[in-house]
């Protein structure tokens, strides 16, 4: 008969709850239980590759799609893509993984914007450094973050045009950090460079599958598939129980300490469904927000290049312009391009533009009349970005005055950068957010709620190595 009674329940095994889970074992018993609730099921890689070929699966059908869990309230065209089942969104992330700046954590102190970070950058430094150690990522020797020692892996290779820029800017412009293998590691190939990275044919991206981290094969847990959360009992300012469907029928377990794992939508609807009072509870959601800009050459091939991503800009990233408008971090693009024109089939470059966005209260998550479905409402970019995007393209003529350019073509944002943030931030108390900076809940304080709805603020840079390092400092605060 399975137990009803653990020390530690987990919802989710995503990038977050393994982290979390990784430095929880370190330090628990020999006699410490552990339940983890999957609300999917294991889809694995190859599989996964059997579908993308076009090949049947029996796995096929086993995980939602992504919008059928849902309500989207959003404006316009905007989307909210993430992966269900085990592992989360590390079965469809690109694997970039550059760290936060300094600066990025003091954003009302610098720049009269939004909130500082209850923490800083070095509170983070030394579980940045695990999770890149764990993932083995590769990355150059100098960057504009602070950073002690060699990546564990060597940089990604330039394109033509990425040396260039690297030539003028330095440390503003280089290698990507990033979580797809530049050499052969642990399973993992190396890198392919065929830009299909939300599932990658040879497996050089590390996932939760491939991770090796041992958390799953774990004695003390146990891991249940098919489990949906909904909600959790709380009373006497403590999490008691967690509540949840798994083959049609509703269950309950009992655990010391609970931790959510699951994305910045679901962490949120949870715990507005258990009657979560604070008024920060699902407010703010956001993200990132991208664009794409073409650059035409003029007798300089882009080619070369040894990754999908293979270097990130900082040219528009920090300075005072962030008490006006939004940061910009600069993704160039290695994916297979032809330029229809005889004699210039390369003379061409990609960049995505990525922009910080502010946490506003009118985008939240919301229930629904259906409790295992979440609404998401989402008015649209605001104007701290849309000031940064006229700005870039007014910049981005200058900046790029070192390559011979005939001309560009700016593009409208995407729908989505599959980043959810916001909707349990973290604060120094409930007066300006939902968790404190262990991501223990203000209130619940045996409730950690992990994740990126935790972050204070939303910066450039892709969140997977800060919310897994984020995870890996609030274990250390469990025992």
């Amino acid at each position: 008969m399975r137990p009803t009674y653990y020390d530690l329940i987990v919802v989710g095994s995503s990038f977050a709850s393994t982290f979390f889970l990784k430095n929880y074992l370190a330090k628990a018993p020999a006699s410490a239980k552990v339940l983890v609730l999957e609300r999917g099921h294991l889809y694995p890689h190859p599989e996964r590759v059997k579908e993308l070929r076009g090949e049947q699966t029996p796995y096929a059908a086993l995980n939602p799609h992504h919008n059928d869990t849902f309500i989207n309230k959003s404006a316009g065209d905007k989307a909210w893509r993430f992966a269900t089942g085990f592992g989360g969104s590390s079965n469809c992330w690109v694997g970039c993984t550059p760290r936060f700046l300094p600066n990025d954590f003091r954003m009302k102190g610098l720049y009269g914007v939004a909130q500082d970070w209850p923490l800083d950058y070095d509170d983070l430094d030394p579980y940045y450094e695990e999770v890149e150690t764990i993932m083995s990522i590769s990355g150059p020797d100098q960057t504009p973050f602070p950073r002690k020692g060699a990546y564990p892996q060597p940089p990604h290779l330039f394109t033509s045009v990425d040396k260039l820029l690297h030539q003028k800017y330095g440390k503003l412009y280089i290698n990507q950090p990033t979580a797809r293998a530049r050499t052969p590691v642990g399973g993992r190939n190396m890198c392919c460079a065929s830009s299909t990275c939300s599932l990658c044919p040879v497996n050089a991206k590390f996932t939760i599958e491939n991770a090796g981290m041992g958390v799953y094969e774990d004695p003390r847990v146990e891991l249940r598939y098919g489990a949906q959360v909904h909600h959790l009992t709380l009373a006497h300012n403590r999490a008691q129980q967690v509540h949840f469907v798994q083959e049609g029928k509703q269950q309950a377990a009992t655990a010391d300490v609970f931790a959510l794992g699951a994305n910045a939508i679901f962490n949120a609807h949870i715990l507005l469904n258990s009657g979560d009072t604070n008024p920060h509870t699902g407010k703010g959601i956001g993200e990132q927000i991208g664009t794409q800009v073409t650059v035409y050459l003029d007798k300089l091939s882009c080619v070369g290049g040894s990754t999908y991503v293979p270097a990130n800009g900082y040219m528009l990233y920090d300075g005072e312009h962030r008490k006006e408008h939004a940061a910009c971090l600069i993704e160039s693009s290695n994916a297979p391009f032809v330029r229809m024109e005889r004699g210039k089939w390369r003379d061409m470059a990609i960049f995505r533009m990525v922009f910080e966005e502010l946490p506003h209260a009118h985008n939240y998550v919301a229930p629904s009349p259906d409790r295992m479905k979440p609404e998401v409402h989402f008015q649209g970019p605001s104007e701290y970005v849309r000031k940064a995007i006229a700005n870039m393209e007014q910049k981005l003529p200058e900046l790029f005055s070192c390559l011979p350019v005939e001309k560009m073509e700016f593009g409208v944002p995407f729908p989505t950068e599959s980043h959810i943030l916001g909707t349990t931030r973290m604060s120094n108390d409930s007066k300006e957010g939902v968790v404190d900076k262990h991501l223990i809940h203000h209130q619940y304080r045996n409730l950690f709620v992990l994740g990126s709805g935790s972050f204070t603020t939303y910066t450039p840079a892709n969140p997977t190595l800060t919310l897994s390092a984020l995870s890996l400092l609030a274990a250390d605060k469990s025992f």
